[in-house]
């Protein structure tokens, strides 16, 4: 089968267009879920990342999350004005910090334990969708990733 490149240059035919809309659609209902949390959803993210391995250095969680240092730190910043975590020296490496879970910010998890099934109900997804697109995503972020080497 021969692929039309007219086909292929329309929009619903770009997979940029598609992450994107999805990306920000799929945000968007996070939304509500998290308001009474008191979290946005990249701030969400650094805690999902925090109860899983806190605590972390800033560059490890950097990393893990595949956001910039200048992007992660104003969340880190944000998310300690609010007393959910607590950025503090490595004494390993002085030059280095760790960031570290309060009380509050581990308290807050227990209230968070009911997002993942709620956003599957919001999103009408069963375990296996999601399981289906972590894994489609994950080959798709690792692609664009080797791509831009």
């Amino acid at each position: 089968m021969e692929l039309d490149p007219d086909e292929l240059l329309k929009l619903e035919s770009q997979v940029c267009f598609g992450v994107a809309v999805a990306s920000r659609s799929v945000i968007s209902a996070y939304r509500p879920v998290l308001e009474p949390l008191g979290l946005t959803h990249p701030q969400y993210l650094v805690m999902l990342a925090l109860w899983e391995q806190a605590p972390i250095g800033a560059r490890e969680l950097s990393s893990l999350l595949h956001l910039d240092p200048g992007t992660l730190s104003p969340l880190v910043k944000r998310l300690e004005s609010h007393g959910l975590v607590a950025r503090r020296r490595n004494p390993a490496d002085e030059r280095a910090i760790l960031i570290e879970l309060t009380e509050t910010g581990m308290a807050l998890r227990e209230r968070a334990l009911g997002v993942p099934l709620e956003m599957m109900r919001r999103l009408q997804l069963d375990e296996q969708d999601v399981r289906d697109i972590q894994r489609l995503m994950d080959k798709l972020i690792q692609a664009a990733s080797d791509a831009g080497d």
